[in-house]
């Protein structure tokens, strides 16, 4: 390692006096400019102690305008779902309708009157706005907005269940995304957790006889990501309420991925609706609001009036609420149910009913623009899979293109490097593009970018 390597490097001075850098100083100022000069004037004395040689000052300047323009580029960003994968958790659930869009985009625009009553001038509450709707397609006595399902569940434990009892099936104690497991939620609030049954048969006798003076109430988790098959017992949500009810107990229900259409009339499994919950006597239900439901993310809590009332009012419901846009996009979206064209206008509906000749038809147009560019590629049959915590296991028959390259991570690796990037899986050793989650506005992007790689690759 030769001393003349790190002499040859430039000062930070010397490279912000360069006309490139001088105009990105002009853009973005001074301080962003200086703090990319250090750290690249640090990478390249890292390189040269691993004895490389120091570079030149072009390459600085062209290391330190793809540093400058990385910094620059916002963290989240648009995706191309080619994945099959219609909730796809780590790809931020569900779209939104282009409803819920325009109302995102006038609430964030302007002023809105989220806690402001128009008739009487005076202030009011920003649950209004949803609440209503909710009521109306489930059926509920009152219903309120929290920012997550696991928010939801963890109001009703604080606020009827703090330092009391919590009786759980132990084939219920799931483990939702990032780790989180039902029970460290059940812990931060407060209750004391009592499991019953066992992974596979619990039965009504096993909650009965964990009854104590200090039980507060009966919890009921489904199992949204996760399917246990063969042997098994659980208790219905009617047998829960009525022994709940028998001891003057709470019963609640945590339903999970707030499907209000019957999943069954799409080829899929059953998946229970806070609608048949709460006509199978449960006192509280809650629901997500951006799974099967396809809006924003949002808890969404519904059950009996004077439980509401009280959980409104509780000290944790401020920390946990929601804001404008959350609830300006989850009104839009509830809308299109109370108009009967959620299959129509919402994202994830119009993927789950999508017709397999309407998905053979794009995916034959994709094959025909990819061999022109000189692709291997195949029209194959496949599966979609729901995701996202709804329906495990649950998959719906689709037609995908396969691209069969020399090396499928190197292309999917591309892919992702895109602007913007793609996501695809690889499947028997071929890159697979799913036309079902692939939104319309998204398929120029996917042509151009999948041919883009091909030739990268």
């Amino acid at each position: 390692m030769s001393s003349d390597a790190f002499r040859a490097l430039p000062a930070v001075d010397e490279l912000a006096r360069h006309p490139l850098l001088r105009a990105y100083e002009n853009n973005v100022g001074r301080a962003l400019v200086l703090d990319a000069i250090r750290a690249q004037l640090d990478a390249a004395r890292a390189a040269i102690r691993a004895g490389q040689p120091a570079p030149t000052s072009a390459q600085l300047v062209d290391a330190l305008i793809e540093r400058i323009e990385r910094a620059l580029r916002p963290t989240l960003t648009r995706v191309v779902n080619a994945t099959g994968v219609i909730l796809h958790t780590n790809l931020g659930r569900a779209p939104l309708s282009a409803d819920a869009l325009q109302a995102l985009d006038d609430a964030a625009a302007s002023y809105a009157n989220l806690e402001y009553a128009l008739d009487t001038g005076q202030r009011g509450s920003r649950y209004e706005h949803a609440e209503e709707l909710v009521k109306k397609l489930t059926g509920a006595e009152a219903a309120l907005i929290v920012n997550n399902n696991a928010a939801a569940v963890l109001l009703i434990l604080r606020a009827f269940a703090a330092g009391r009892e919590v009786i759980v099936s132990r084939g219920q104690l799931v483990e939702i995304g990032g780790g989180f497991r039902v029970p460290d939620v059940l812990r931060e609030s407060g209750a004391t957790m009592v499991e019953v049954g066992t992974t596979n048969r619990t039965r009504r006798a096993d909650f009965e006889n964990a009854l104590t003076p200090n039980t507060a109430l009966l919890l009921r988790v489904h199992p949204s990501n996760f399917r246990v098959v063969g042997f098994t017992q659980e208790v219905s949500p009617e047998e829960m309420a009525a022994l709940a009810h028998q001891h003057q107990l709470l019963a609640v229900d945590d339903v999970g991925s707030g499907a209000l259409l019957d999943t069954a009339a799409y080829g899929l499994a059953p998946e229970p609706t806070p609608q048949a919950s709460l006509r199978a006597g449960a006192d509280l239900v809650t629901f997500s609001g951006d799974k099967l439901l396809g809006g924003p993310q949002a808890g969404i809590l519904v059950g009996k009036q004077t439980l509401v009332t009280r959980l409104k009012k509780h000290p944790l419901t401020r920390a946990l609420r929601v804001d404008k846009l959350t609830l300006a996009a989850l009104h839009a979206t509830l809308l299109h149910y109370l108009k009967g064209e959620a299959p129509q206008k919402i994202p994830v509906w119009q993927m789950i009913s999508a017709p397999l000749e309407t998905l053979n038809q794009r995916a034959e147009a994709w094959r025909a623009a990819w061999r022109a560019a000189g692709l291997d590629a195949r029209v194959v049959d496949a599966r979609s899979t729901v995701g996202g915590g709804s329906l495990p296991g649950e998959t719906l028959p689709t037609r995908a293109v396969a691209l069969y390259v020399p090396s499928p991570d190197a292309f999917v690796r591309a892919l992702r490097a895109n602007e913007p990037p793609i996501i695809a899986r690889i499947e028997n050793d071929a890159v697979l593009c799913d036309p079902r989650t692939v939104l319309p506005h998204d398929e120029t992007a996917l042509l151009e970018g999948v041919a883009r790689a091909a030739h990268l690759v």
